[in-house]
């Protein structure tokens, strides 16, 4: 079995009112063996679209590369955005050495309430995926309930929204479950009537694009 552990700790800048939660990187960001054009932080797989989404939406014109420039470009981003990163996982076993949820095993979570409750400043949650078995709402909503806590539906409309009370105080926590920023969601954004509105009208346009217009309200 593969040990997956989480390279990353939290990155919390003290601007941080926003968090994006996900699950893990993929096991290559685990054994330090990246490919050329990876980035060694947060989300930083050649194949994840998290980057080249806000890349997009901010016009950043972020490097894509093994390099301390594009890491300081992330942070600096992160930082002036007031945005962090928390993946909900510290680690979980493998039978197969690859990036998907469903493959994990004897997950080892972070716990994410207690880190909200030692950052003050945050009051939204983005997620990066859904409720599906193994994706980051889906660990979270295990961690609310170690609180007796759980999510109150504020809109059923993708992407999903979701609030609930911190159990120390009155403070209201508003989560958004984006589509995942990753090549096996795209069956998923394909089959959506938003996508299909938007392909008929643009036909050139891309599901990038589409995440591009969903995730830019939220950033």
């Amino acid at each position: 079995m593969f040990h997956h552990i989480h390279p990353y700790p939290p990155y919390i800048p003290e601007t941080a009112r926003k968090l994006i939660v996900g699950t893990l990187p993929p096991p290559r960001f685990t054994t330090g063996e990246l490919k050329i054009d990876d980035v060694d932080f947060c989300y930083g797989s050649r194949d994840g679209q998290l980057w080249k989404i806000l890349d997009k939406i901010f016009r950043l014109d972020l490097k894509f590369e093994t390099t301390a420039e594009a890491i300081a470009q992330r942070e600096h981003f992160l930082k002036s955005r007031g945005i962090g990163v928390c993946d909900m996982v510290a680690s979980a076993k493998r039978q197969k050495v690859d990036a998907s949820d469903i493959g994990m095993r004897d997950v080892e979570l972070r716990d994410l309430v207690a880190i909200l409750q030692q950052n003050p400043k945050i009051d939204t949650l983005l997620f990066t995926g859904g409720n599906s078995k193994n994706g980051p709402e889906y660990f979270f909503r295990r961690n609310l309930k170690e609180y007796n806590l759980s999510l109150k539906l504020i809109s059923n409309t993708v992407p999903r929204i979701h609030q609930f009370q911190l159990p120390t105080n009155e403070r209201i926590i508003r989560t958004v479950s984006l589509i995942a920023p990753s090549g096996a969601a795209n069956r998923a954004v394909g089959s959506l009537k938003a996508y299909k509105k938007m392909k008929a009208e643009f036909p050139e346009k891309t599901t990038i694009d589409f995440r591009v217009e969903q995730y830019k309200p939220f950033f």
